[in-house]
């Protein structure tokens, strides 16, 4: 029997994890000799980026809390290193699956490591460029350890090579977050807040602020809430608020009755109000993902990206840091001269099938 842990901790984990998991059901079912562990690192713990994921997602309840929650980046990385340590060496697999970049990603490949655990990463290769980002450390520390990358892209495959890896460890499977959102489209639900304010389709702005480069200094989010009001004439403007920031908002005065912070939001009423959007102004990658393949058009407010295939081929534009620079972006956008999506190679839904069928065909000695 195989065995395989895959690990999740972070709300981004349990879209790229939803699809594996299926798969892998679906090839048990078909007689592969295979078993599977799910670790949850409890690095979120807030219920609608956490717990709500598993119930939405069909995923099964993990066999494992580790409740690594809270504390700085090196107090929880050091907590995930203990906790799952003891969790390997008390439940040992044949391969420890990560997705993605977060801080449980970095930490629980370098335990695997350290126990002689082969490790695949789920996402492997994309790069920023940009060292002072914690997901861009924690890309680079996973990919000079693991043993199989499951790509996103070419270029991906392309980076890794740069780094030395080789040809046998790399396979170009595609994007397993687009697996989810294509399987779950039909099942977006409308949110609360839809009829509170009575919300029209594309007559709506949705913003999302959550990296510490844009966040953190309060004088720097003010200006940037402040330009983005300016410049998005009367529209609505919805800002699901990730609870760091929504603390930091509280010590700002900015009062303005188009801006709505609100709370978090689950999965399927997120990706709602994503599709149902004028555009989204983001700093997350993912969800640059999600809007190019809905066709919602997607300002980023970073001067850098890991996914440069939704620029290439999505509707995703790469703004700044600069305040300054929304307005040129915004009058695009209100004069109907945005981009169209086009199709990105392996964004199809499939790509957990091509993983588990590599796992059965490669890994699993006959």
């Amino acid at each position: 029997m195989y065995t395989i842990t895959l690990i999740a901790g972070a709300r981004p984990n349990f879209m790229k994890i939803a699809p594996i998991i299926h798969a892998l059901e679906k090839a048990r079912q078909e007689g592969a000799e295979l078993s599977y562990r799910l670790v949850h690192t409890g690095q979120h713990y807030d219920k609608n980026m956490s717990s709500s994921f598993f119930e939405q997602l069909s995923i099964p309840q993990p066999n494992i809390n580790l409740e690594c929650s809270g504390g700085s980046q090196a107090e929880q990385t050091a907590s995930i290193l203990l906790a799952f340590e003891k969790e390997l060496k008390a439940n040992p697999a044949d391969l420890v699956l990560v997705v993605g970049d977060v801080t449980s990603t970095m930490a629980c490949a370098l335990v695997a490591k350290k126990l002689n655990t082969k490790v695949a990463h789920v996402e492997g290769g994309i790069r920023s460029g940009d060292m002072t980002m914690p997901e861009e450390i924690n890309r680079i520390v996973t990919d000079s350890i693991a043993d199989y990358f499951f790509t996103t892209s070419e270029l991906a495959n392309q980076n890794l090579k740069a780094e030395g890896i080789k040809e046998h460890q790399l396979f170009l499977v595609g994007n397993t977050m687009i697996d989810t959102l294509l399987k779950n489209k039909s099942r977006f639900l409308k949110p609360k807040i839809w009829d509170d304010l009575n919300l029209k389709s594309k007559d709506y702005l949705v913003l999302t602020m959550h990296r510490p480069a844009n966040v953190d200094a309060e004088q720097k989010l003010e200006e940037m809430l402040r330009e983005i009001l300016l410049q998005t004439r009367d529209m609505p403007i919805i800002f699901p608020a990730h609870p760091r920031t929504k603390s930091i908002l509280s010590r700002l005065d900015i009062k303005d009755q188009r801006l709505h912070v609100i709370e978090p939001l689950s999965y399927l009423d997120f990706n709602y109000m994503v599709e149902n959007a004028k555009a989204v102004i983001t700093d997350s990658g993912g969800i640059t993902e999600e809007a190019s393949i809905m066709n919602v058009p997607c300002l980023t407010l970073r001067d850098n990206t890991e996914r440069p295939e939704t620029i290439d081929l999505g509707t995703n534009e790469l703004v700044g840091t600069n305040p300054q620079n929304l307005k040129s972006y915004l009058d695009k956008l209100f004069n109907s001269q945005w981009k169209q999506t086009q199709t990105i190679p392996f964004w199809d839904g499939n790509t957990a099938k091509r993983i588990v069928k590599v796992i059965t065909k490669n890994f699993i000695k006959n």
